[in-house]
């Protein structure tokens, strides 16, 4: 049995789905492009991810008349979500003009799918890999962003803070909305700083969700870094932590004292920072 092949006890996509033509479709295995996770692109925005079956590269790879799309669901490995298939109507120079076809549609964002697949090709025909797929969990409902982690282990890219904050994920906000706290934006580009504090009724949710619509919450140094309307600097560098929380009835004073006693230990005033004060 090949190291690809799952286990013969497995339950492999063919049992579930049997499709007629395989060599009618190329299969997409989308991931991370250097700029963007497929994955929360597909949460925040169906046309976005359309593009990505739109793209067209120099040669002609979605030569076929489907794109079967699954999209690497990167918090565990060698996991993928199913993404749809598409139908490619025509081929430009430029792009392709595809459409969403209803070929599993009750699969879509739902159906999570294991492949130890790690070559540099994205687009590759889809007879050699159909058999070897295995059926890893049918989600209750479409993807709308991973579980809440608990508040020790929150470690959040810009963009899928933007996705939480987007679909409203209860479980996040639920949390997040309950407590106060200080928490650390890093900048992956200059290795830069910064803490902030989150108070008041509505606790961090709040607060993150400023952040996640405009890139900077108000803050002058991230202000500075974030001059374009699209967020992508922000999708590109920003990362956040939640350093530490409160119950909602502690004093706003408690949570200030406890921001300035971070800002003191991680340096983040000055030019080893992003805190003006």
């Amino acid at each position: 049995m090949s190291a690809s092949e799952p286990p013969p006890s497995s339950l492999r996509l063919s049992d579930i789905w049997s499709i007629a033509g395989p060599s009618d479709y190329k299969l997409h295995f989308a991931r991370w492009n250097g700029h963007s996770q497929p994955l929360e692109v597909w949460a925040r925005d169906r046309g976005e991810w359309q593009g990505w079956q739109e793209y067209r590269p120099a040669r002609d790879e979605f030569n076929r008349p489907k794109i079967f799309s699954l999209i690497q669901f990167y918090h565990e490995p060698d996991a993928w979500l199913f993404g749809g298939v598409f139908c490619v109507s025509e081929r430009l120079s430029d792009r392709y003009v595809v459409m969403l076809s209803e070929e599993g549609g009750g699969f879509i964002g739902r159906l999570k799918l294991r492949s130890s697949y790690r070559e540099r090709a994205t687009r590759v025909n889809f007879e050699n890999h159909y058999s070897s797929l295995e059926v890893l969990e049918l989600l209750r409902e479409p993807y709308t962003g991973r579980s809440f982690p608990g508040f020790e282990n929150i470690d959040l890219a810009f963009e899928e803070l933007e996705t939480l904050v987007r679909t409203g994920r209860p479980d996040w906000k639920a949390a997040l909305s309950s407590v106060k706290g200080i928490y650390l934006i890093s900048d992956t580009n200059t290795g830069k700083r910064y803490v902030g504090s989150a108070y008041g009724s509505e606790g961090v949710w709040a607060r993150w969700c400023s952040y996640a619509s405009t890139g900077h919450g108000g803050n002058v140094e991230l202000t500075a870094l974030v001059r374009d309307p699209t967020l992508e600097y922000c999708r590109n560098n920003f990362r956040f932590a939640l350093l530490e929380y409160r119950a909602s009835p502690t004093p706003d004073e408690t949570v200030l004292e406890r921001e300035a006693f971070w800002k003191r230990i991680l340096l983040t005033r000055g030019e080893y920072g992003l805190n003006r004060n």
